[in-house]
């Protein structure tokens, strides 16, 4: 285990950096710890703890904008929020279960630091979109900020939309301002049943393509469908979101419905039991607590996801259902082989990125969790840690070998 150096503030942040990069030895950047099985394992000399960099800095409900230090919990963000009728309106995930620890540990400068967005992402967009402004250190321990705490404040580079799903590998986020939003007074879900993957990628593109403000779409196949609460013992279905006025979710109601007219008809599910149906889809609740089971988080064409979801299901022996309308895939995988060339080999056809979620740290250490980089976007990508952090100090290796 890696000897910890602790910091209180920005400033001895920027020292812990300076002394490291002095002694050519590098550091694992850690808050509370509730990511450290995602990405490549650590192989670092020391560990810089994060833990007291805590607490909200600004939070003007009128401007919608919030600024917190990087190692504030994000269930007490959210709790504030909540008081207040406001949200994170990424929806980002909780994987504390997902990874074996307990819920609610995670941080605002992790959930930063992954760009892990849930449902509300088709509607609302990532992490990254909400993301004002940024105080930081580089791996040279220089100390920097950027954006502001207005949209209209932010110029010159966008490096918040940069920093945000880089693993802490160009910089230590110290201070994160973000936009928040009005949270819906009300949600409810429609669900429809479907034959086969796809009929959902028809009614999941068809509920998109209508006026009707979808801001949750999932297709959930038989077996996963029945570990989501509200969804026991149901075939394979389509799940549709509505939040809103309840006049306006009354009437979009009828439109979806006529919508899907063509796949069946459509149930709905109300308030409480809505609300915990896409905490199990944003949280990846039916693969939790399935031991060593590695789990896929794959990215591709909308129109193309449930058909390739089933595909690599059969093929592979696991289970998959997708988020995003469609677009985003979740693949649980029996034992702890991951699988990644038959995983990549599939989605190659289709587009798109696969990330190695959960697995053991030997399996993790020799496969690449992330999609692999090639040509023009490896060189881009190495010319970019080398300007934040030409010693690698911060994190290497923890996206790819060498960076």
């Amino acid at each position: 285990m890696s000897d910890i150096i602790a910091a209180r503030d920005e400033a001895e942040v920027a020292d812990a950096v300076r002394s490291t990069l002095g002694a050519g030895k590098t550091l694992e950047i850690r808050g509370h710890g509730s990511k450290r099985a995602l990405g490549r394992p650590s192989q670092t000399d020391l560990t810089l703890d994060l833990s007291a960099l805590s607490g909200v800095t600004l939070y003007e409900p009128e401007e919608l904008v919030l600024s917190a230090r990087a190692a504030t919990a994000r269930a007490d963000i959210e709790d504030m929020l909540a008081a207040s009728g406001q949200m994170l309106a990424f929806e980002p995930m909780d994987l504390g279960p997902l990874l074996g620890g307990p819920a609610g540990a995670g941080t605002l400068g992790g959930l930063f630091a992954v760009n892990f967005s849930g449902p509300r992402r088709i509607s609302h967009g990532a992490v990254r979109d909400h993301a004002l402004g940024i105080k930081a250190v580089s791996g040279r321990g220089e100390p920097f900020k950027s954006g502001g705490r207005v949209v209209k404040n932010v110029t010159g580079y966008d490096l918040p939309r940069l920093m945000a799903g880089a693993f802490g590998t160009l910089c230590i986020a110290t201070e994160v301002t973000l936009k928040v939003l009005p949270r819906p007074p009300m949600a409810e879900t429609v669900v429809v049943r479907v034959a086969s993957p796809e009929a959902a990628a028809a009614a999941l593109s068809a509920a998109m393509g209508s006026s009707c403000e979808v801001s949750g779409a999932a297709f959930l196949p038989e077996g996963v469908a029945g570990r989501i609460p509200g969804l026991s013992g149901s075939p394979a279905v389509v799940t549709l979101r509505l939040e809103g006025v309840a006049p306006s979710i009354a009437a979009r109601r009828i439109m979806l419905r006529d919508v899907l007219a063509p796949f069946g008809a459509a149930d709905v599910i109300e308030a409480d039991a809505s609300h915990a149906l896409w905490l199990a889809v944003r949280d990846v609740a039916p693969f939790c607590g399935l031991g060593e089971r590695s789990v896929w988080r794959i990215s591709t064409r909308p129109t193309a996801g449930p058909a390739l979801a089933a595909r690599l299901a059969a093929d592979l022996g696991g289970e998959a259902y997708c988020d995003w309308a469609g677009g985003l895939i979740w693949l649980c995988l029996p034992g702890d082989a991951a699988h990644a060339e038959a995983v990549r080999a599939a989605l190659a056809p289709q587009g798109g990125h696969a990330t190695l979620v959960r697995a053991s740290a030997a399996e993790r250490a020799r496969t690449a969790v992330f999609q692999p980089l090639e040509g023009a976007l490896a060189a881009l990508t190495k010319r970019v840690k080398e300007s934040f952090d030409p010693g690698l100090v911060l994190n290497p290796g923890r996206m790819h070998a060498g960076m």
